[in-house]
């Protein structure tokens, strides 16, 4: 079975984008890690997009719950281009991304963010990458599909509400595919030159839009779809 690694790094020499009129992103990120401290952080790295080049955006909610985006393209071209309206601040940095190990992975943005993910499988994770292996395209552009599943992540992951389909902060309809998945075993972090603490989840759960930010660290692989 390949590494997170593995994917990662094949994500990046061959990025393709799937078939449709909607706009596109493909790649992989964590899609949240809360800590006992209140911060939120998230990453989405596209390698491949249809409205401009590969870009990397981390995502943070302060414990006050504000959002704040640090992206490595303009916002237009980034995630702000459809979650900017629940954020506060969106700015362009560099952001580094390191794999120190199969299973470990560097997040790093000088003097601002310097975060490691250590990731792992689960019985649960198993059935479910089984499961999303052999579902056929049209199950995945299905909004009644998309809730079923998120159901079902949502019963059994122990990550609180999982949203796969929905409107974005922006407002627009969006259908999240996660194709392969794993869990963050141990995430460790600074932001601002601060220790983020413990991963835990929030006494109320995080979201931006219908997006909802997993309340346990999970790794996916996968495609964004983003209608007008």
């Amino acid at each position: 079975m390949k590494s997170p690694r593995d994917c990662a790094v094949e994500r990046e020499r061959h990025p393709q984008l799937p078939p449709g009129a909607d706009e596109r992103v493909s790649g992989y990120g964590v899609m949240g890690q809360p800590f006992d401290s209140g911060h939120v952080l998230g990453l989405r790295r596209w390698t491949a997009s249809s409205v401009g080049d590969q870009f990397t955006s981390i995502w943070h909610r302060d414990p006050a719950g504000v959002w704040h985006f640090y992206e490595s393209a303009q916002p237009r071209f980034a995630c702000s281009r459809w979650f900017g309206h629940g954020v506060r601040e969106s700015t362009v940095v560099d952001i580094d991304l390191t794999w120190d190990a199969p299973n470990v992975l560097r997040v790093e943005s000088p003097g601002l963010v310097d975060w490691t993910v250590t990731l792992g499988s689960s019985p649960m994770t198993h059935v479910m990458n089984g499961v999303s292996s052999v579902l056929p395209y049209r199950a995945w552009r299905s909004a009644a599909m998309l809730k079923a599943m998120g159901a079902v992540a949502s019963a059994t992951l122990g990550a609180g509400r999982v949203g796969m389909t929905g409107l974005t902060a922006n407002g627009q309809p969006f259908d999240a595919n996660p194709l392969r998945i794993w869990r963050v075993v141990d995430s460790v972090a600074r932001i601002d030159g601060q220790d983020a603490g413990h991963p835990a989840p929030l006494p109320g759960q995080a979201r931006l839009g219908d997006f909802w930010i997993p309340q346990r660290g999970i790794f996916a692989m996968g495609r964004v779809f983003v209608g007008a």
